[in-house]
């Protein structure tokens, strides 16, 4: 998996809907004698060819950290004792790019092709289905790859581990795995050669490869080529690490593997281990392994930006229109200085304060002077403060800018930073960011280890003490000092941003960028081929050799498919546990309020959440329902402003939210709930200003202001400028749910709100004129505002907290209710409701080099038997059928199926799929396929224990007892689905395909999402879609 980012900056890109702390990994766990360090290993001490080299005990997190070095080969290791279950593992290298062949982004996706241990195609993947593992992933970043997962099973925890290590330190990484997960030249169809009269286009050659493709799909997303661009212009030294479709053609096989001896090398390495398993068991592992290799030299070379002290800087480069932003506000720039080395742990933190107090929420200065000011529609991708390099980067800068606006970007930026010198900061923003640090340190989290890992790689490959980096209160306790002398944060200010030491970076808009890509890529295609073709007598000679290699690829990825796997480890379902503990809940009611209570160790917190059901809300007013959480966190009340309300919610919560509601009875597909969820969370003591704060948000916003519409404007357009990328990063999604909304009344009210429907009415309402009046818009926010919440039984609420904050939440939770307004009136429809298609297939035409497909059947309600059959058929056809056919032959970067319980959906997609025709197909015979298939007792278990992965991953406090609160799932029907699953068998697995996937096939809805495609192409029975846009060319010629 690509990273793009260096590292989760500080400073928010877009205000959210929902206030909630941001700023570091913090969370807290009881403190036992898992880093007591009277019972762990000293320094000095020599453990399975390791040697401790250091110690430390971090009782704010209560954790203990060990340093060790593998004295064989020096990699490093760095162990983290905690009292946590869900235990985590990383091994990751220092992997700068030589250029922008993606070979570190390639060699993550091959080295999981097959290792000298494990010498069968893919055990990545197949080991997928037969772990109990909560996460498994690997990552490129721009200078490093990381490959980490969790579990909190010892066995499993010990067979990944060794998976893992042997995969990344002695990968077979065969030519055919380069071609299958790079590039290669092939035919699109790789069977057209085998049919005498079959589709010409069918024959063409094209590049593919998973890499290659993945890479064209990111590459149709605005948002990251501007962040790719601008990285490849600040840090040249370090080069597109996932690659760039342009020169990821000229990566060879053998580079490939200099690369990895040069690079996958314990001398190389870095190891994260984390959670309550012994460290000793962990190091015999591991030692296993490194003592194969002596040490050698390696580069470790940490590149940093281009010196901008020559500044100012202006480079400006071209990219693709965004369709959903009007044609005067399409380009993209920013502002950017370097700031001091990050192994300075007090600056960089006291940075990112900085970074928070001027970018954070729409009270924050550079929203109100950049965005609220009407120079941009949205944050570009690189605002805030980067500090996973060796040198901090501070960059600002804005989407949807008009080009006479480009220079005013720069001027308020600069002026907005002048003003903050000049004036400081407010005390009690300053104190409201220290108290989320407080909040976070209490809050319990299920995957602490793995975000651990993640915020500590970054700097540890580029010059940061870890050590340093958990030395938690100490760095804020720095701060304070600092900061308490005064005009510290102005200090900083003045020492790296009041000089034009600066690069200014700036994308326009090109008419035609699409078309070049094409353009180029044909040319780049033909050269090659022409290239190839000297091997051979003639042109056709050459075809012949290419459609033959991709016969040979198909041969080797199908004798795969059943090939022997005893060689890998794996658990047994007898390791899932058949009856599942049980939260303890207590239910009460307050009036006519329902309230459920779970008593649990929140360390001194409180978490609230509350729904309030509607009946019968007309299309008109639930397609608004999302702008309306948008609107009640920006406005601000008569009273107070948003910029006030943000200070006292950052003060005394750790966030507060506003969201659309929608969830599917269990007990029938035409049953669903809709309405409004409110959540936050506070320390005991602050839960009634929690409450103030959310009545205040939800009754008292105040939509009549002079303000009122053009704050509103302004929330339109920031959700339209970053739709295109948002469909564009997950369109596999919104074809699934647009192909759901026709077929039940649950899907058909979520595609309203967070499918295509809510983008193309976003960005219609986004496209009025200034001269164009908001008034009908407001009306219905206001009718929504009537009856969002109420002291009624349309609502329900679910406290978790300590046992001994139960009588003081009860007193407070009184008081809120009795504040709140009475039953409200229902509203009734004025017009013609939307209708979705049903037994359709639809194509959307948009912008991007890839498509994404959807399919999706209704089957049965969640307590229905027959679930539980659908439930491991999906796991089945994913890893043993659509992953082969659609990914590795089809080279899309991923494809599989998914029964969603709760909707009685089972549905099929693909994701950056070059190929979507082919996929269809695929889809198409995916029930026979799993109907004759003789499916042995193995599979079945694999499939179950995929299934149980997530079902049984760990879970954070606050979210205990959620399952009945938001769904109606009770632990009853829980527990009968959970043995029924666990019960399933071939046959009933073999009668699910045939009933819902083979005779259910004609009820189903399918849907596209790419370029422009020539109906005559296998598309002329799909009705053809837009929202609302305009492409480069309407047909692909």
């Amino acid at each position: 998996m690509l990273r793009a980012s260096r590292s989760t900056t500080w400073g928010s890109c877009k205000p959210p809907r929902s206030w909630r702390s941001t700023l570091p990994f913090l969370s807290r766990r009881g403190f036992t004698s898992v880093a007591d360090l009277s019972k762990q290993p000293k320094p000095g001490q020599q453990l399975h060819g390791f040697t401790v080299k250091r110690v430390k005990q971090v009782p704010e997190l209560e954790l203990a950290a060990f340093h060790l070095q593998h004295d064989k080969t020096g990699a490093e290791h760095l162990h983290v004792a905690r009292d946590d279950s869900n235990n985590v593992f990383s091994i990751g290298f220092k992997t700068n790019p030589p250029d922008d062949t993606g070979v570190p982004h390639i060699l993550e996706h091959t080295t999981l092709c097959g290792s000298k241990k494990y010498p069968v195609r893919d055990p990545f993947f197949k080991m997928l289905p037969r772990s109990l593992s909560n996460f498994m992933n690997a990552f490129t970043s721009p200078d490093h790859t990381t490959y980490p997962f969790s579990t909190t099973n010892p066995q499993d925890f010990k067979n990944l581990m060794s998976v893992y290590l042997d995969a990344t330190l002695c990968p077979l990484l065969k030519e055919d795995d380069f071609s299958q997960e790079g590039w290669r030249i092939g035919p699109e169809n790789p069977f057209a050669s085998t049919v005498e009269d079959g589709n010409p286009e069918d024959k063409r050659l094209v590049f593919k490869g998973v890499v290659y493709n993945e890479m064209k799909g990111q590459m149709s997303d605005a948002s990251y080529l501007y962040y790719i661009r601008f990285q490849d212009h600040l840090i040249p030294a370090i080069h597109n690490s996932g690659g760039d479709p342009r020169k990821i053609t000229d990566l060879t096989h053998e580079q490939l593997k200099t690369f990895h001896s040069g690079h996958y090398h314990p001398s190389n390495a870095k190891l994260f281990t984390y959670g309550n398993f012994p460290i000793e068991e962990h190091l015999k592992e591991i030692n296993e392994s490194l003592d194969k290799f002596s040490r050698i030299w390696v580069d470790t070379d940490i590149k940093t930006p281009n010196n901008l002290s020559n500044g100012p800087q202006y480079i400006t480069i071209h990219g693709p229109k965004d369709p959903m932003v009007p044609e005067d506000m399409q380009y993209k720039t920013s502002t950017t200085w370097l700031t001091g080395e990050t192994s300075d742990t007090v600056e960089t933190f006291s940075l990112g304060v900085l970074a928070a107090l001027l970018m954070n929420g729409y009270g924050s200065p550079f929203y109100r002077n950049l965005i609220e000011a009407g120079l941009g529609s949205d944050f570009t991708p690189n605002t805030g403060f980067d500090s996973a390099g060796k040198i901090g980067v501070f960059s600002v800068g804005l989407n949807g800018v008009k080009q006479e606006d480009i220079p005013k970007v720069k001027a308020a930026i600069v002026r907005t930073l002048e003003t903050a010198h000049s004036n400081g900061f407010n005390q009690a923003k300053v104190d409201g960011i220290l108290h989320q640090l407080e909040l976070a340190l209490k809050h319990k989290t299920a995957n602490f280890g793995m975000n651990l890992m993640q915020r500590l790689k970054p700097g540890w490959f580029n010059g940061v003490d870890p050590f340093d980096a958990l030395e938690w209160n100490n760095t804020v306790s720095s701060f304070k000092f600092l900061y308490a002398k005064g005009g510290y944060l102005e200090g900083l200010i003045q020492k790296y941003f009041l000089n034009d030491h600066t690069l200014t970076f700036t994308m326009e808009p090109s008419e035609t960028f699409g078309k070049e890509l094409a353009v180029e890529e044909e040319g780049r295609l033909s050269s090659k081929i022409t290239e190839a073709t000297k091997n051979y007598s003639n042109v056709e000679e050459a075809r012949k050799a290419f459609e033959k290699r991709e016969l040979e690829l198909l041969k080797i990825q199908e004798d795969a498919r059943y090939a022997d796997l005893s060689c890998l480890p794996s658990l047994h379902v007898k390791d899932i546990e058949r009856r599942k503990e049980r939260k303890i809940l207590a239910h009460t009611e307050i009036g006519d309020i329902k309230v459920q209570w779970r008593a649990a160790p929140t360390n001194g917190l409180t978490y609230f959440r509350a729904v309030n059901t509607f009946a019968n809300v007309p299309d008109e007013l639930r397609e608004m329902i999302p702008l309306f959480c948008d609107a009640v966190m920006r406005l601000g009340s008569k009273s107070r402003t948003m910029e006030q309300l943000e200070e006292l919610i950052k003060l005394k919560t750790g966030g507060i939210s506003v969201g659309y509601h929608s969830s599917p009875s269990p007990l029938s597909l035409e049953g669903f709930e809709e309405g409004l969820a409110f959540t936050g969370y506070a320390l005991d003591g602050n839960v009634p200003d929690m409450y103030d704060l959310i009545r205040t948000i939800v009754l008292d916003t105040d939509f009549e202001s002079p303000e009122a519409e053009k704050k509103i404007r302004q929330l339109l357009q920031t959700a339209a400028s970053g739709a295109a990328d948002d469909i564009a990063s997950s369109g596999h999604s919104f074809a699934r749910t647009y192909a759901e909304a026709g077929l039940t009344p649950a899907g058909r009210v979520r595609e309203q709100t967070s499918g295509l429907t809510q983008i193309k009415l976003t960005a219609k309402l986004a496209a009025r004129l200034d001269t164009e009046s908001l008034t009908d818009v407001i009306s219905k926010l206001k009718t929504i505002q009537s009856i969002a919440i109420a002291n009624a039984r349309s609502m329900r609420v679910a406290i978790n907290c300590g046992a001994e904050s139960i009588n003081a939440n009860t007193v407070a939770l009184e008081k809120f209710i009795s504040s709140l307004p009475g039953p409200v009136p229902s509203v009734s429809s004025n017009g013609q409701g939307i209708v979705y298609p049903r037994n359709s297939k639809t194509f959307f035409a948009l912008p991007y080099q890839v498509y994404y497909g959807g399919l999706a059947i209704p089957t049965v309600p969640y307590t229905d038997s027959s679930s539980a059959s659908l439930q491991i058929l999906a796991q089945l056809l994913t890893h043993k059928h659509l992953h082969h056919e659609i990914r590795e032959k089809g080279g899309a970067y991923g494809g599989g199926s998914v029964m969603t319980g709760l909707t009685g959906m089972f549905s099929f997609y693909s994701y950056r799929d070059p190929n979507p025709a082919n996929t269809m197909r695929v889809i198409s015979g995916a029930g026979a396929w799993a109907r004759d298939r003789e499916w042995q007792e193995r599979d079945i278990e694999e499939a179950k224990l995929s299934y149980f992965q997530n079902l049984d991953a760990p879970q954070s406090v606050s979210q205990e007892g959620m399952r009945l609160f938001l769904s109606g799932v009770d632990d009853e029907m829980a527990q009968r689905r959970r043995e029924q699953v666990l019960d399933v068998t071939a046959d009933g697995v073999r009668k699910a395909a045939e009933q819902f996937l083979i005779d259910g096939a004609k009820r189903s809805n399918a849907v596209v999402l790419g370029k422009p495609m020539i109906p005559a192409n296998g598309w002329s029975d799909w009705k053809v879609e837009d929202l609302g846009i305009e492409l480069e060319a309407a047909i692909e010629e």
